[in-house]
């Protein structure tokens, strides 16, 4: 096999340059070095998509597995907040590196409620014999299935990969789900018509979890509720965004997500942001109009990233003027905003590179300052809610948040 396939190389755009970018951009493609500055307007963002169309509902034909040829890295992510006081993840991560090698990893954790003191679980097991059902809904691997139902209304996840957590879920979709958007992604590259990279989100928002986390010390309930996830970064990682902000926030009514990442200064140092609000039955709000500040920063010596103490959350509803919009499906936003504010304390710092497989490392490793590390939350803050009517709701909920810096 030739290094860099023709159906992923030769396709793309930048592999063709005859300017002064061509050098490095081609550099940066095979070997993942720090890309030119081509400028925010080489990325076309789903915030622009958004302004005509808020959201859209998904349908099960969304769920599918893209599984691209070239370079990305695709992931199925079930985020559990148990009634038992536990906060969980299982993951499914698809990866190809230059269309050279596809590798899967199932990952899962366990961060156990505070009080009791104990160390978080974490798993990660490179899967093997890795397929899609024909339909590309599902996903098979030894010992791993990932399954969507006939009607596209729940996901079954169970997982032996591990002795130390075996995995075995239910996630049944309680609010509809969305991507913001028409289509739920930004395009990168300097020709909109032929984008040589993208970023999508899909969310099923507010989940009903059913399963149990065995351990070797035993069997962990982990009824409850949750968020799923599908993302796809149709390219490098570390070339769509340098900084991430992720807040899964659960209550007894209401079901908040917010998804924030920045660009490298190659795409302008761009902002963007997705999220939506849900309850048992309903969608309240989902696009692109929201927006997480970092507060008392503190810079943390071990590893040199600026720290957050405290974080503010908001949502910012539509007004009915923009209800109308083609595609969306959707009613006038109820919520006119929303607030999860609040200091946190971090429950666990990942230093990804020492986490993920070799071959990842591959992507990462003629970038200069690419230092990936994620801090993770579980505070328990309340949300503020405000109605299109005025009326203000105040409930608490368990947070799992993220805060992400790459470069």
């Amino acid at each position: 096999m030739t290094p860099y396939q023709p159906s992923t190389f030769l396709r793309d755009p930048r592999n063709h340059h005859h300017d002064e970018l061509d050098e490095a951009a081609v550099l940066a493609n095979v070997a993942g070095t720090q890309e030119p500055i081509y400028g925010p307007s080489a990325i076309q963002t789903v915030t622009d998509q958004a302004k005509d169309v808020p959201y859209t509902e998904l349908r099960k034909e969304h769920l599918k597995w893209r599984a691209m040829e070239s370079t990305n890295v695709e992931t199925q992510t079930f985020y559990i907040t148990s009634d038992s006081g536990h906060i969980g993840l299982a993951q499914v991560i698809y990866s190809n590196v230059a269309g050279l090698r596809t590798t899967c990893q199932f990952n899962s954790k366990i961060h156990y409620p505070p009080a009791q003191k104990k160390p978080n679980l974490w798993n990660s097991n490179p899967l093997s014999n890795t397929r899609f059902s024909p339909d590309k809904y599902s996903f098979h691997a030894d010992k791993c299935t990932l399954t969507l139902s006939e009607d596209g209304s729940s996901y079954t996840i169970k997982s032996t990969t591990s002795e130390n957590n075996v995995v075995d879920l239910k996630f049944s979709r309680r609010a509809p789900g969305f991507v913001v958007g028409r289509d739920g992604t930004s395009y990168y590259g300097t020709d909109p018509g032929q984008p040589w990279g993208e970023m999508r989100h899909a969310f099923w928002p507010r989940c009903r979890v059913e399963g149990t986390f065995l351990t070797r010390e035993g069997a962990v309930d982990m009824t409850g509720r949750g968020l799923f996830i599908h993302a796809l970064q149709g390219m490098k990682p570390h070339h769509a965004a340098a900084r991430w902000t992720f807040i899964d926030f659960q209550s007894p009514t209401y079901s908040a997500v917010m998804m924030q990442f920045t660009t490298p200064p190659s795409y302008g140092a761009t902002v963007v942001n997705v999220g939506g609000i849900a309850t048992d039955d309903a969608l309240l709000y989902a696009g692109a109009s929201n927006t997480v500040s970092h507060q008392r920063i503190k810079q943390d010596s071990e590893v040199d990233w600026p720290e957050p103490g405290r974080v503010v959350f908001e949502w910012a509803g539509t007004a009915g003027a923009e209800a109308g919009a083609p595609g969306t499906e959707m009613g006038m936003s109820e919520v006119r905003k929303a607030v999860v504010e609040g200091d946190i304390e971090r429950n666990d710092r990942v230093d990804v590179m020492a986490e993920v497989p070799k071959f990842v490392k591959q992507i990462v490793a003629g970038a200069a300052g690419t230092r990936p590390y994620i801090y993770q939350y579980i505070p328990t803050l309340p949300i503020k809610l405000t109605t299109q009517d005025g009326q203000e709701h105040t409930e608490e909920g368990r947070i799992f948040m993220e805060v992400t810096f790459i470069s």
